[in-house]
């Protein structure tokens, strides 16, 4: 018998030996213990890029394609649905317009705005050391009204969106140009960054949930020619809001592995992703959006929940304000309309091509623009501005300009308000913890609230409220991964004890929370200044070493900050705003608008696709097995970030 034969019997013999073991244990009764049942680790496979389709819903535009391409499709995020009954009425979502732009008070708020902002300008010396001598829009006023527009060409060459054949719906461009008096309705699906759930017709979640799966199916099928029927095959990276609503984010990942057929999903947050796009380990990311900008401190691949912020403001509240300031200055184009989608993107295309932030840049100047529209002809006029195109969009540092009231206008992190589905969720871990913990965790809350700073000095109340309102966001994201549902502000009992040291202040829970309610209000109404968030993010950050990693790596993505002069302008105030003790101990402020060379547009969406390539991200992986077993568990499972 050869040595390997004999091995093999001798395992045999041991294999015998184990299972006789075994039954005379069950014969004498012994328990064994039982092993909880667990959430499957995923298969280690080899993932191919190529397979993998990055998605990253906008409030604008909808950026898609593999983790292979070096770019994106970017389409308008926005769909028209045929009417199902004739003579039904006709809806539209706005554009440009919102809630709260004409109040009373509205035109006194923008007027003290720019009251505001001219003294900013003019306070600020020019790079010769000279101060800007500032322009009157009446002067402006006189040439622009003398102006009438000459005829290049007796058809514009644009048509709208040819509908003879009925079709059920169009989306991005197509959905753009269809012609108002057709019978359809236009629907965007995000705004501000949330799904776009309202009272009015396509407002419910159902039918929002439905415009998204048929604007991305119809994206995936027509520009990345993927056949729905192979979805299954490819895998899907979903990036979501820093402060997201858990409920929101639960029924998209459920249409993308139920409905669409994606075999798995991975979803990340975009201000994370945008490191990993630009190629830094850390940074304070400052995301300015066509309608949302949202600031949060990323650190080593970690999204510091203390320190999101979201602002209800962007780029298209710039090129609102920039239409206002154009009619001061007697526009010439005098039947445009914020009303109409095709004058809202001509607004956009002037404020791009106009709008600057670099003080240099001073006193009148003539420029020209064409307008296109269907069945009319294509038109040339001359305008003459002066300091509109600074003022615009220094309305983002001075948000009054905007002129919006009663409007929330900043979010910060909230406690879920729990799901049926997800019992082991922070309530429950807040509930079965150890008194020792809470007490540790009440103390360290009232040292964090009890600690001055002066970041939002001039913005809250001036009666030592600061200190407490800076520091809310600090308490509020200590238990919270992300955003409840827009708006909410209960904090639930548990958490207000924490918050507030429940040990040492003897007061009923209810007068507790109405007074954190009122607290959280009067911030949330506060709309504060790009650069002021900035500082308030970063001094929510809990050490002073990742503070100074912060101020050293100032990343701004988005489109809605595209102006020239902006790193510059935006390092001036933040050096001229930081704390004194800062400025002694940092090195250098760096703020960085375009790393690699890359439009900043696409970083968040490359860093997906940087993420889709990582090894490590193999057990971030939710399969459509175990979604359809264990559904919102698995997020709190296998997500990067504390769900």
């Amino acid at each position: 018998m050869t040595q390997a034969e004999k091995e093999q019997d001798n395992g045999k013999d041991k294999e015998k030996e184990r299972d006789r073991e075994k039954e005379k244990e069950q014969q004498r009764g012994v328990k064994r213990p039982i092993a909880p049942p667990a959430i499957p680790e995923p298969p280690q496979e080899q993932i191919q890029s190529n397979f993998v389709v990055v998605i990253h819903p906008g409030s604008r535009m909808l950026r898609i394609g593999r983790a292979t391409d070096t770019l994106p499709v970017t389409v308008p995020h926005v769909i028209a649905r045929r009417h199902k009954q004739s003579g039904q009425p006709r809806y539209e979502d706005a554009w440009l317009l919102r809630e709260g732009l004409n109040k009373p008070e509205s035109n006194e708020q923008r007027q003290n705005g720019l009251k505001m902002v001219d003294q900013a300008i003019w306070s600020k010396k020019m790079s010769n050391g000279v101060r800007r001598t500032p322009v009157s829009a009446d002067q402006a006023r006189a040439y622009n009204c003398q102006i009438r527009p000459a005829v290049l060409d007796s058809s514009s060459r644009v048509k709208w969106t040819n509908t003879t054949h009925h079709p059920p719906y169009l989306v991005g461009e197509e959905a753009l140009y269809v012609n108002p008096t057709d019978c359809y309705n236009i629907h965007w699906p995000v705004v501000r960054g949330q799904l776009n759930v309202h009272a009015g017709p396509g407002g419910s979640l159902t039918a929002v949930l439905a415009d998204l799966e048929t604007i991305w199916s119809h994206v995936i099928q027509k520009h990345l020619e993927i056949p729905l029927k192979d979805l299954k095959y490819y895998r899907c990276i979903l990036l979501v809001p820093d402060i997201y609503n858990r409920q929101h984010i639960k029924e998209v990942v459920n249409m993308l592995l139920l409905n669409m057929g994606f075999s798995a999903i991975i979803v990340h947050q975009e201000s994370v992703c945008a490191t990993f796009g630009s190629g830094l380990s850390s940074a304070c990311v400052v995301d300015v959006g066509d309608q949302k900008t949202s600031i949060c401190c990323v650190e080593d691949g970690v999204s510091h929940r203390n320190s999101r912020l979201c602002l209800a403001y962007g780029g298209s509240d710039v090129t609102r304000t920039f239409f206002w300031l154009l009619q001061r200055a007697g526009f010439p184009y005098r039947d445009c309309q914020l009303s109409n989608r095709l004058d809202c993107q001509l607004l956009q295309h002037l404020k791009e091509t106009f709008c600057h932030l670099d003080q240099d840049i001073s006193g009148l100047q003539d420029h020209e623009f064409q307008t296109r529209f269907p069945e009319a002809p294509a038109l040339l006029y001359q305008v003459r501005l002066g300091d509109e195109k600074l003022q615009a969009p220094m309305g983002l540092f001075y948000p009054t300009t905007f002129g919006i009231v009663g409007q929330k206008m900043s979010s910060l992190q909230f406690r879920s308000q729990g799901d049926s589905e997800d019992p082991h969720d922070e309530h429950y871990l807040l509930a079965t913890q150890s008194k020792q913990d809470q007490s540790s965790k009440s103390a360290a809350d009232r040292k964090a609230i009890s600690r001055p700073s002066g970041c939002l000095e001039g913005e809250m109340s001036s009666q030592g409220g600061t200190g407490e309102l800076s520091d809310l966001p600090r308490s509020c994201g200590g238990g919270g991964g992300g955003g409840g549902t827009q708006g909410e502000t209960e904090l639930g009992a548990a958490h207000g004890e924490s918050l507030m040291g429940a040990g040492e202040v003897e007061e009923p829970v209810s007068a507790h929370l109405s007074r954190k309610t009122a607290i959280m209000s009067q911030f949330e109404s506060k709309a504060l200044g790009l650069d002021k968030a900035v500082l308030h993010s970063i001094d929510c950050c809990a050490s002073d070493e990742t503070k100074r990693k912060m101020y050293s790596s100032i990343l701004v993505v988005g489109g809605g900050l595209m102006f020239h002069g902006v790193q510059e302008f935006l390092l001036h105030r933040i050096i001229n705003k930081m704390p004194p003790s800062f400025r002694r101990l940092v090195d250098n402020v760096e703020v960085i608008t375009r790393p690699k060379d890359m439009d900043p547009r696409l970083i968040s969406w490359k860093g997906g696709a940087v993420l889709a390539c990582l090894d490590t991200t193999q057990e971030m992986w939710i399969h459509q097995r175990e979604w359809h077993r264990f559904g919102v568990r698995m997020l709190r499972e296998r997500a990067a970030f504390v769900w």
